[in-house]
């Protein structure tokens, strides 16, 4: 399926301007679609389709990983590096034991994190947005 070169532009100019934080909830809904496609791909039988969607999946999940920083995350930046290399190790079990299931357990925690991670911006954009009426 071709997508429209207007729209493709168009998405590629929203990502560059976008702000951090919208880059990661957008990171963390492609791997949670990517991850959904290759549940429906295992579910027809089309494991190249599914290969393919975790492969995608698991390129994510390494840029959450190389783009932690240690230094100023401290512990939380190691467990999250931690639960990161959890879940792509088990896309890569998931993809080379073809087991669809264990598809099932990444996606809960992605769906998580992401919500987590949503919650988080919420209070931080509310907070700056507070601290900016009381200097004004």
């Amino acid at each position: 399926m071709n997508q429209n070169p207007y729209l493709k532009q168009y998405q590629k100019s929203q990502l560059e301007t976008a702000p951090p934080e919208k880059i990661l909830i957008m990171l963390y809904n492609a791997a949670i679609n990517f991850i959904k496609k290759a549940k429906i791909a295992y579910e027809a039988a089309d494991k190249v389709e599914a290969h393919n969607n975790i492969v995608a999946a698991e390129k994510i999940i390494l840029e959450f990983m190389t783009t932690l920083d240690m230094d100023l995350g401290g512990e939380m930046a190691k467990n999250l590096y931690a639960l990161y290399d959890y879940l792509y190790n088990r896309l890569v079990e998931s993809n080379i034991k073809n087991k669809p299931e264990i598809l099932d357990e990444v996606l809960e925690h992605l769906v998580k994190l992401r919500e987590t991670w949503s919650q988080a911006i919420e209070i931080s954009n509310k907070e700056k947005a507070e601290l900016e009426t009381n200097d004004a």
